[in-house]
């Protein structure tokens, strides 16, 4: 079986091959975009990472033919109600400039107490099949927001997100400052990717 994953991150398709071969599935073959007949990217225009998820693997099926697994994912800070949320990449106003999102989002929270600054990542990956079959998973990975950030690893808001894990023993480290290995373990996407692995053994 092969599996069309919305996306050119070789970083994703790594997780998602370790969580199925976790369910015994490492015949299912990954395939990112760039190794896929192209098509159009869709405009992800949603309200909900659930709308945006849809729309790229909708996309993926109707364009390929293919199995689509897509996800979208962001931060969500409960002082905030829920925001960034779906326009976590360009809070800023530019797509993809990292420096400048956590700038905006720690200058919106300098005032707010340790106390109030809860976040979490959040995940939903949605799993679309040729024959309609459509899946939902979500994933959430709590935390709080630090006030500078920490840590040259990861990408986007991990340099200012402390996870809960870390918290509960005692530290103060990012996401940014975890290893790989430490942050695939308890991340968002892990948590949403469990959900899923299952019904594509059951497609088999």
């Amino acid at each position: 079986m092969e599996i069309l994953l919305a996306s050119n991150n070789e970083k994703k398709a790594r997780e998602l091959e370790v969580i199925l071969a976790e369910f015994d599935l490492s015949d299912v073959r990954v395939i990112l975009l760039r190794d896929a007949p192209t098509y159009p990217e869709p405009l992800e225009d949603g309200r909900t990472f659930v709308d945006n998820a849809l729309i790229k693997a909708r996309a993926g099926v109707s364009n390929t033919g293919m199995i689509t697994l897509a996800d979208d994912s962001g931060l969500a800070v409960e002082e905030l109600n829920g925001c960034p949320g779906v326009l976590s990449a360009r809070w800023a106003g530019s797509h993809g400039d990292d420096a400048a999102n956590n700038s905006l989002l720690l200058e919106q929270m300098a005032h707010v107490p340790d106390d109030r600054r809860q976040a979490a990542f959040v995940s939903v990956c949605a799993l679309v099949f040729p024959n309609g079959e459509e899946y939902i998973a979500e994933g959430r990975w709590d935390g709080r927001l630090l006030r500078q950030p920490q840590g040259e690893n990861g990408f986007g808001y991990d340099p200012i997100f402390v996870p809960n894990e870390e918290i509960e023993n005692g530290g103060m480290r990012s996401s940014a400052q975890l290893s790989p290995n430490e942050k695939n373990a308890v991340s968002h996407r892990r948590k949403a990717l469990l959900q899923l692995a299952p019904i594509i053994g059951q497609h088999l």
